[in-house]
């Protein structure tokens, strides 16, 4: 089958078409307790130093960051109890389970966040982990914790927006319904 020129991808120097230049984010694993349990005041993204069995076990979509944080240690920002499982097919190089890795940030975002995580209330705590362009990135967050007054009203606020759109969902439905 003849395919014009003008609707083929174009390939860059690197072979990827142009859909894959984009930047898609591929979610290996979420931290959805952490949006609960503090408000987020700020967002980074952070590269990971890993090893190669690390980068596989991810690829295969296995991570937890239920327990993890981000420790600012002589100018240099730690994720710590982040949970990669070992690699499957991996042989006496694999690597340790919960081990401290390394995040790569700008010197001044480093900076901010040292300062900012002195202040009360305030941690750094680790939203996801992800495949960006084929690199593993790390989306991180200045947080406060949340008082438990703060996440009950949190719950009903998203209670109330769910019960909104469905009153709203079922008005379109009748009105379609009598305009036919």
């Amino acid at each position: 089958m003849f395919v014009p020129k003008e609707s083929q991808p174009k390939q860059g120097a690197s072979g990827k078409s142009a859909k894959d230049k984009d930047g898609k984010r591929k979610i290996v694993a979420q931290n959805k307790k952490a949006r609960h349990d503090y408000a987020i005041v700020d967002t980074y993204e952070a590269g990971i130093v890993l090893t190669g069995t690390e980068v596989k076990s991810l690829r295969q979509g296995r991570a937890s960051l239920v327990d993890g944080f981000v420790q600012i240690d002589g100018n240099e920002a730690w994720l710590h109890n982040a949970h990669i499982p070992e690699y499957s097919q991996g042989t006496w190089t694999n690597h340790s389970v919960r081990r401290k890795r390394k995040l790569l940030l700008h010197r001044e975002e480093i900076d901010k966040l040292e300062s900012k995580s002195q202040e009360t209330g305030h941690t750094i705590v680790p939203l996801a982990i992800y495949f960006k362009d084929g690199r593993a990135k790390a989306e991180i967050a200045l947080a406060k914790g949340k008082k438990e007054y703060d996440k009950r009203q949190t719950l009903r606020e998203q209670q109330d927006r769910r019960d909104s759109d469905r009153a709203i969902a079922s008005a379109k439905r009748r009105q379609r319904a009598r305009e036919s």
